[in-house]
């Protein structure tokens, strides 16, 4: 959104251009005009300051995230309130140790029950803490409690959007009503595109009914009424076994790098190219959410794509923006297709290697975040008090 005050903008320019702030200026500097127009629009002294508290929370967390953000990461949300002799508790720290190994790095709300349980199993190094503050439930666990990777926040609403901007993938266990709180938000930004998809996985304990009654609850009322589609159950995977969902995760990042959009066309980045023949079969059998032509290989330079990552194959076609369930289908088929090579096991080193990256172009309003390259050394962890 750019300024349509060209003076104040001018002004906002010179004063961090006199501070040497070079990168993102003109962002900058229509940031600092819209706090200027805030001021001049004279709001109650309460609106101000939640604007002021929600502008930091944000400002430090992307801080806190930035040295990090070429690595995968998998967001835990389930029950503060699980014991730690709790099979889902077990279950929840076998799957962020297996997460671990894999090469993602844990996010949970940082607290007790579910979400210790998966930093226990991931490990301080490989863990985030993203909590709220409340007048209970809010003490942190002890395994991320004064780590550098630990963020309070005031407010859920910009706790969430860390959450989900920050994350490559989503591990749902038993909880109360936060859980699906967190859980519905996150289905609805991927069914609706606001959010590039990711792969949500929604875990148990062996025998436990708790997922199996809330799919038939979106089976029976949501689906039968025709309130979501038949694709949309496609979004999420339900499991009792935290291999099969560490799996599931893996999988969805085997072919599939990354999207962006560039005018009419949907590009998808793809670290190994469809057969023409396999190119063919899905041109037919996904020929519903292409608006115009067909789904063509192309390299960067021929779709307009940027050449940070010029070696990954492009998919590029005219898509209609709204199918987003059937996209994960998509997906799904080029994760699985027959002349692609074998899924790396969860222990090789390139699944947590420095391409990883997920597009925000929705949240952010920009086409993607790009992330660091193969053979870029990652940032060491932030010390202590930055």
């Amino acid at each position: 959104m750019k300024s349509t005050d060209p003076i104040l903008q001018a002004k906002c320019l010179a004063l961090l251009a006199d501070m040497k702030i070079n990168g993102n200026r003109e962002i900058a500097a229509d940031m600092i005009q819209s706090v200027i127009k805030l001021a001049a629009d004279d709001p109650g002294r309460g609106e101000m300051k939640l604007m002021l508290r929600a502008f930091k929370e944000l400002r430090y967390a992307f801080k806190v995230f930035k040295p990090y953000r070429a690595r995968r990461k998998v967001s835990i949300f389930g029950s503060a309130r699980t014991q730690a002799d709790h099979p889902n508790y077990l279950l929840a720290a076998r799957f962020g140790h297996l997460a671990a190994e894999a090469g993602f790095m844990v996010i949970t709300g940082a607290g007790g029950g579910i979400m210790e349980a998966g930093h226990e199993g991931a490990g301080q190094d490989a863990s985030f803490g993203v909590a709220i503050r409340l007048p209970f439930e809010q003490k942190t666990n002890k395994v991320i409690d004064k780590d550098a990777k630990l963020i309070h926040f005031r407010y859920f609403f910009s706790r969430k959007l860390v959450f989900v901007k920050e994350t490559h993938a989503i591990a749902l266990f038993p909880g109360g009503f936060g859980t699906h709180d967190e859980g519905f938000e996150v289905l609805t930004l991927v069914q609706t595109g606001r959010c590039d998809p990711l792969p949500i996985v929604l875990v148990e304990q062996p025998g436990g009914t708790y997922w199996k009654a809330w799919d038939h609850f979106i089976r029976t009322e949501l689906l039968s009424a025709g309130l979501i589609a038949p694709e949309d159950t496609a979004l999420y995977f339900i499991t009792d076994d935290a291999q099969q969902a560490v799996d599931h995760i893996v999988r969805f990042y085997h072919n599939y790098h990354s999207l962006r959009y560039s005018n009419e066309n949907l590009i998808l980045r793809l670290r190994y190219a469809p057969t023409p023949a396999e190119l063919a079969a899905l041109s037919t059998d996904f020929a519903d959410i292409v608006t115009a032509g067909t789904i063509t290989i192309q390299d960067a330079q021929g779709c307009g794509d940027d050449a940070q990552i010029p070696d990954i194959t492009r998919l590029v076609f005219a898509f209609d923006r709204r199918s987003m369930a059937r996209l994960r289908q998509l997906l799904d088929r080029l994760n699985t297709l027959p002349s692609l090579p074998p899924v790396q096991p969860p222990a090789s080193a390139e699944l947590g290697s420095d391409d990883a990256e997920r597009g925000l172009s929705e949240i952010a309003e920009e086409e993607s975040i790009e992330l660091s390259g193969p053979g870029i050394a990652r940032p060491e962890a932030p010390k202590a008090g930055t």
